[in-house]
């Protein structure tokens, strides 16, 4: 059952509309609030809520609403206004069908999914129960025990919308796992997935034959003890003879087919001083240039990317937001998908920035390898590189993550800053135990050094020369 309706409308819904919205669900409900305004909710006359309404949000950026929905919006700038219904009451997403139609046919546009909203009857919900509280305290939370806070979504990509990114951070605040389920067709969020963290925060995928399964490691799932947990071991064979027990995998994870689509991932760690001058994301920009010939398009703290791009304005948010850390996507044009996370804290050492990009490439495209010895270089003098590693893997064009079996990449190359390379001791840094000497990156009195890793898809030996530079670069005896 769908949970979330979406309105994308050519007008802002003035807060009139959005209230008349509201009332659609007739005399009886009461309209209250929550996140410091941000969130209205419908509510019964218990106070807990029916459906919730986060605020408007203008979209200044092309192709998020086919990325995330497989929508066709207004054209942009438009207005993205979510509407989550509260999970178990039959009639909550009658409730937030109702709404969308109200706000598409006052304000313009169209709404997703469009079966969810062609009422515009008044929908009697006399006698409905809801799920009690705490559950109905956070709008994006269906299920809460002490050992995790479970979110259904019913969207063809999981993305860290807002309501999600309130969930993880109440989760972590509560230290709880955050355990999100999907339906079989969905897929994730490079952002969701690189948020999800360890045990027991999981991706859970339903599936006919198996029940559920972690969409990112295939393992068969079981709801045990107020969470979802790997199904009991079996011995693989059968019988006393087998071999050792291991969770079962789903079948549907294992069903891989070779696209040829590859993705070229890059992740990297700058320490800036802590400066009034500081501009945030001209690292980020500086790679996406050399890699794309272009800019970014967009950023947000949450996806939708709403925002065009600007390194200033991302700046004065972290800037708000200190000393407490600061995330955000950044994404890149329709015609050249490109994702990025940033990560920006305060540190001892200064403002560190940490930066996990990838871009997609169809399988008669071709990665461009050859640009990121520039890129590196530039990160590298201009941007207080810390550490860089570039990966090749294949996976898909569009960037989404599948519930199904995807490789491991295969590392192209690494960087260490000119302060790390300086910190060595001796000539650790240059003399190494790989095949290929490190090559100086940056002015020549304090280089970075480039370390060129076989960054071959089809075979995963790059990473024991990976595994043998770390170790050596740490000052770690060889095996």
């Amino acid at each position: 059952m769908t949970k979330d309706v979406i309105a994308l409308t050519r007008r802002m819904p003035a807060p009139a509309t959005v209230l008349a919205a509201l009332l659609s669900g007739g005399p009886d409900k009461l309209v209250g609030s929550a996140g410091e305004g941000a969130v209205i909710q419908l509510c019964d006359a218990a106070g807990r809520p029916l459906v919730s309404v986060e605020a408007p949000l203008l979209v200044q950026v092309e192709g998020e609403a086919e990325r995330l929905l497989g929508a066709t919006p207004p054209p942009v700038p438009f207005w993205w206004t979510e509407a989550r219904a509260t999970t178990g009451v039959p009639d909550a997403e009658r409730l937030a069908g109702t709404l969308a139609a109200r706000l598409v046919t006052l304000s313009g546009g169209s709404a997703w999914p469009p079966q969810a909203a062609r009422s515009l009857g008044v929908v009697r919900t006399d006698g409905v129960s809801v799920a009690p509280e705490p559950a109905a305290a956070q709008p994006a939370v269906d299920v809460l025990t002490d050992k995790a806070a479970v979110v259904i979504q019913d969207r063809p990509v999981v993305a860290m919308t807002a309501w999600l990114s309130d969930a993880f951070r109440a989760a972590a605040e509560a230290e709880l796992g955050l355990q999100i389920v999907s339906p079989p067709g969905a897929t994730l969020s490079p952002a969701v997935r690189d948020s999800l963290g360890g045990w027991p925060s999981r991706w859970i995928v339903q599936d006919e034959r198996d029940g559920y399964y972690d969409g990112l490691t295939g393992a068969v799932l079981r709801w045990q003890n107020g969470m979802f947990a790997p199904a009991d071991p079996v011995s693989e064979g059968g019988g006393e003879a087998a071999g050792e027990p291991r969770t079962p995998v789903a079948a549907a994870y294992q069903e891989v087919a070779a696209t040829g689509d590859r993705q070229l991932a890059v992740t990297f760690r700058a320490v800036h001083p802590a400066d009034e001058r500081l501009v945030l994301g001209g690292g980020l920009e500086a790679v996406w240039r050399e890699l794309t010939g272009a800019p970014p398009a967009g950023w947000g703290t949450a996806e939708p990317a709403n925002l065009p791009w600007s390194p200033r304005r991302l700046t004065d948010v972290a800037y708000e937001r200190a000393p407490r850390p600061s995330w955000f996507v950044v994404v890149g044009s329709p015609d050249r998908p490109g994702l990025a996370t940033v990560r920006v804290r305060r540190t001892k050492a200064g403002v560190e920035e940490e930066v996990t990009l990838a871009f997609g490439y169809g399988s008669g495209e071709e990665p461009p390898v050859d640009a990121v010895p520039r890129a590196a270089e530039v990160l590298a003098s201009r941007h207080r590189l810390q550490s860089m590693l570039v990966q090749l893997r294949k996976a898909r064009r569009d960037l989404a993550v599948p519930p199904r079996f995807e490789g491991p990449g295969v590392p192209l190359s690494f960087v260490l800053g000119a302060e790390e390379v300086r910190a060595m001791p001796g000539d650790r840094a240059r003399r190494t135990p790989l095949s290929r000497a490190p090559v100086e990156l940056g002015p020549k009195a304090r280089p970075a050094l480039y370390y060129p890793l076989p960054g071959d898809p089809s075979d995963l030996s790059g990473w024991k020369d990976f595994e043998l530079l770390m170790r050596h670069l740490k000052g770690a005896q060889p095996h």
